[in-house]
C-alpha cells in the first residue's frame, strides 16, 4: 500500500532532494524566478519563530538570497537581535505541490547599492517597482542550505 510519504510512488522529479544552492537545477532555479508569494522565518530574541509574507529574490552565483524591508519592521529587529554571527533564517515559496526553501545566515545591510540592487531586482521578478522607501533596508541571507520538490 502507498501512502502520501512513501516516495517510491511519487515520480523521480517529484521527490523532495537537497539542493546545492549555489548550482540548483535550472527546474529549481526557474520556480525562484516565478513570481510567487514567500515567506521568511526569523528568531525571535525569545528563540520562537516570526514568520511573515515577503517578497524574495534568489541569486545562486552570489550565494544569497534577498528580501527588502523597512528598518522598523520585526523581521528586521529580529536579524539585528543575532547580532554579528547574523540569524539563522529560512525563506519558502509553494505552489500546490511545488516548494522551495532557502535556508542560511541573514544580515541587515544599509548601503545604498545593495539595496538598490535588491529593489531592481524585487522589479525584475515581481513585475512593480516597490515605492520610495527611505527607511527601507536589505536583509541579506548568505545562503547554506536549499531544498526542494519540483
Amino acid at each position: 500500500m502507498s501512502t502520501s510519504t512513501d516516495t517510491a510512488a511519487v515520480p523521480a522529479s517529484r521527490t523532495r532532494t537537497p539542493v546545492d544552492p549555489r548550482q540548483p537545477d535550472a527546474a529549481y532555479l526557474a520556480f525562484w524566478r516565478e513570481r510567487h508569494l514567500c515567506t521568511l522565518t526569523t528568531p525571535r530574541p525569545d528563540g520562537s519563530p516570526h514568520l511573515v509574507p515577503v517578497g524574495v529574490t534568489y541569486d545562486p552565483e552570489a550565494g544569497v538570497a534577498r528580501v527588502i524591508a523597512n528598518r522598523s519592521s520585526r523581521k528586521v529587529r529580529n536579524v539585528l537581535a543575532a547580532g554579528e554571527q547574523g540569524a539563522r533564517v529560512a525563506v519558502c515559496q509553494v505552489d500546490g505541490r511545488r516548494w522551495a526553501t532557502l535556508e542560511g545566515r541573514a544580515y541587515v545591510r544599509t548601503e545604498a547599492g545593495p539595496i538598490a540592487e535588491a529593489v531592481a531586482r524585487y522589479a525584475e521578478r515581481y513585475g512593480r517597482t516597490p515605492r520610495e522607501n527611505p527607511d527601507r533596508v536589505l536583509i541579506e541571507i548568505v545562503l547554506e542550505r536549499a531544498m526542494g520538490r519540483g
